[in-house]
């Protein structure tokens, strides 16, 4: 049986101050907090750290250690504080199709997650990098629903829903994705392949990501990016491994690994 989820320590971590129940309320709170408490991050991959997705090790990660995760760590976390509180929570799985080519086939590796409340169903993802949802969007297509960030919407076509949401006056679609369930040895075998594969973008480069009130912190390799919801962005180079560091204690609040190996390959990521 696996290691139940320290609620307690969770909810420090992320700043909730409420008493936890299966609402909607409860559930666009946390979905929130969760956002903006712990970021967006493949740095396990980068240094060849193995990533693992049982109870212990996430929270180990993730809470414990003030780390963050992908969307694999960040969902699984989540998915299981959820269902310990007493939501009634499946995940599913989807196709990434933000900057892709209409034509080009993804992999299905992205996971979010579907919970049923009395309001109706509502889908919840807090590990989609650098426009992770700042709230649950409810299940009703063609509907524009507002966040505290992006506008978002789901559309669906013969069985097949997605997740858009509106940058600007265009949506964008982030990914597609069917409501059948998906089980933790889907999600392994995922997770297997972002964290280990030699040309996983987590394996090749750095990516993170962040939600604040009002923007969103971007880190890609060398270019820092803010986003403000206004519509404005404003982007840098990082030129050395001192300035990385300090962004991202400043703007992502999290520890780096002190090894001159990863010092060692992060200057060769920042130079090319």
């Amino acid at each position: 049986m696996e290691q139940p989820v320290d609620l307690t320590s969770y909810f420090e971590r992320i700043g909730f101050r409420g008493a936890p129940s299966p609402t909607l309320e409860t559930l666009q709170q946390l979905h929130l907090l969760h956002a903006q408490a712990i970021p967006f991050e493949g740095l396990s991959p980068f240094i060849g750290e193995e990533v693992r997705l049982d109870a212990a090790s996430l929270q180990e990660k993730l809470i414990r250690r003030g780390r963050g995760g992908y969307c694999f760590e960040q969902n699984v976390l989540f998915w299981r504080v959820l269902r310990t509180i007493g939501f009634s929570v499946i995940g599913l799985g989807g196709r990434v199709r933000l900057n892709w080519p209409d034509d080009f086939i993804t992999p299905r590796g992205h996971m979010l997650l579907l919970i049923n409340l009395p309001e109706g169903r509502y889908i919840a993802d807090v590990g989609f990098g650098g426009l992770t949802m700042t709230a649950a969007i409810r299940l009703e297509t063609g509907i524009e629903q507002r966040t505290p960030h992006e506008p978002a919407r789901v559309l669906e076509a013969d069985g097949l829903h997605s997740l858009q949401v509106k940058l600007g006056e265009e949506w964008k679609t982030l990914y597609t994705f069917e409501l059948r369930e998906n089980f933790m040895p889907d999600y392994e075998m995922w997770n297997w392949y972002f964290a280990a594969h030699p040309q996983s973008p987590f394996v090749t480069g750095v990516m993170l990501a962040r939600p604040e009130p009002g923007r969103r912190h971007a880190l890609r390799n060398a270019r820092y990016t803010v986003h403000h919801v206004n519509g404005k962005s404003e982007t840098r180079q990082v030129k050395s491994v001192e300035e990385f560091r300090s962004i991202v204690k400043t703007a992502f609040k999290l520890p780096l690994p002190e090894s001159p190996a990863f010092d060692e390959k992060l200057a060769r990521v920042l130079c090319s």
